[in-house]
């Protein structure tokens, strides 16, 4: 989704959404591999799965490269963290030129003129809106498609490509129109506490759209089967590693999803709750990884739940946009006094001043973007923690197991082995993948006599 979509739907828990990725496959609510938002659309080996389970993997003591490989995740890594600061300036200038063209302006008069009825001028402007700001900033996205299968990080046709660009513009359309037409009613009902009444109105309709997007939005991307019916010899390996946690998450909550028609990468992830809670492997992280490395995977998924991560991360999503959007409410009175007469703007109740009101949530949202990543890079610690306890004593050496998934990750994504410490600030939602190789093979309360913490 995009930068819409984060702002207006209060809920990029729920869609997480990224506005540095323009089309390809949806992003996960908590994942295990992602380390900064990729902004790259990727895609798969053509292996046969399970042939990586039938070689032992080389034992670990630090994350490491090949010499080529090396110069690839380095190069990589100050090309993402350039386009993630040139993109978010991007998309800056995308909604100053809507302003300065007064595109907003028109597309409210084709609106008004085409009914009376609110409910049908939104349907009218949202779309024409949402639509130029997407074509406007394709060329970011077109450009993250390019760096990906030139660093053979994505294998998707350019064709496939611009489907699931449509796709996603068609998604953001509907959901961007909804989110537009409740706003404006708000901010018309009450035009000094639009922001309060919005959050509660925008809270409980992000929870659907979390709920539904496992099984409306992610199939429109990939194909989703049941693992059992893919790998049984896995799903048993990761039904006795949920019996050891003492948890209940069955066969039916755990799918196989086709990544490799578009990606390389390998990933697992967490999403969805309550009848739509699942978890998700990559079809190329079966072909890659062994079933010993797959389980800690699930493990490390499993700690999302099992710890609160998600109605912990939903809350914390909730309090920053409350924040945001009292912050907003302050400012843009002050910035539509001093320029709405030339971009022809009425006022805030006007469908025009959409985009200013985009421009300064876009920069609020970025600013807070370190604390959102600070505090998912914490969760995101907390589960590999978790994943080691709950795998201790149920595989061999399992501070090895997750130190080798985490290179091999690594390598194939082409982690950055010394990556920039700003970047680390502005941009990881995941701890580097040297930190985490580091604590899954220092990390051993056993050998003094105590227990995890999370797992007794």
């Amino acid at each position: 989704m995009k930068r819409l979509t984060v702002v207006l739907a209060a809920c990029a828990f729920a869609l997480s959404a990224n506005p540095s990725r323009a089309a390809g496959p949806p992003s996960q609510a908590l994942s295990f591999v992602a380390e900064q938002g990729s902004p790259i659309s990727t895609a798969a080996p053509t292996s046969t799965p399970g042939v990586a389970s039938q070689q032992a993997p080389q034992k670990i003591t630090a994350y490491t490269l090949a010499p080529d490989r090396y110069q690839k995740a380095r190069e990589l890594s100050r090309i993402h963290f350039r386009f993630r600061i040139i993109s978010f300036m991007y998309g800056l200038v995308v909604l100053w030129l809507i302003l300065r063209w007064k595109l907003a302006p028109k597309y409210r008069d084709w609106a008004e003129r085409s009914s009376l009825r609110r409910a049908l001028q939104a349907m009218v402007f949202s779309p024409l809106l949402i639509l130029t700001m997407g074509v406007l900033e394709l060329p970011t996205g077109i450009y993250q498609n390019w760096v990906s299968q030139k660093y053979g990080i994505s294998v998707q046709g350019w064709r496939s490509w611009s489907l699931d660009w449509g796709k996603q513009e068609l998604v953001s359309v509907i959901v961007g129109t909804i989110f537009i037409m409740i706003l404006y009613a708000v901010i018309r009902s009450s035009p000094r506490r639009w922001w309060f009444y919005f959050w509660l109105v925008a809270l409980p309709i992000g929870l659907a759209l979390f709920f539904l997007r496992p099984l409306v939005i992610d199939p429109l991307f990939h194909k989703f089967e049941p693992l059992q019916r893919k790998d049984p010899a896995l799903t048993a390996s990761l039904e006795r590693m949920v019996q050891r946690a003492g948890q209940t998450i069955p066969p039916e909550r755990m799918f196989w999803m086709r990544a490799s028609e578009k990606t390389t990468a390998i990933e697992a992830y967490v999403t969805g709750f309550g009848a739509s809670k699942r978890i998700v492997v990559y079809d190329t992280t079966i072909a890659r990884a062994t079933t010993l490395e797959i389980v800690f995977a699930a493990a490390h998924e499993m700690g999302h739940y099992v710890l609160g991560h998600i109605p912990k991360f939903v809350a914390f999503g909730a309090a920053l946009l409350f924040v945001l959007f009292y912050l907003g409410f302050r400012t843009i009175g002050w910035v539509l006094a001093r320029w709405r007469a030339k971009w022809e703007v009425r006022g805030l109740d006007d469908w025009a001043s959409l985009p200013a009101l985009l421009l300064l949530f876009s920069i609020l949202s970025f600013l807070a973007t370190p604390i959102v990543n600070a505090y998912s890079r914490h969760i995101e610690h907390q589960a590999d923690q978790y994943g080691l306890e709950v795998t201790h004593g149920l595989t061999p050496d399992s501070s090895q197991v997750a130190a080798q998934l985490f290179g091999l990750y690594g390598d194939v994504n082409l982690s950055d082995p010394e990556p920039n410490s700003v970047d680390v600030f502005l941009f990881y939602d995941h701890p580097p993948v040297p930190d985490r190789v580091q604590f899954a093979l220092t990390y051993d309360p056993w050998s003094h006599g105590r227990s995890g913490q999370f797992v007794k």
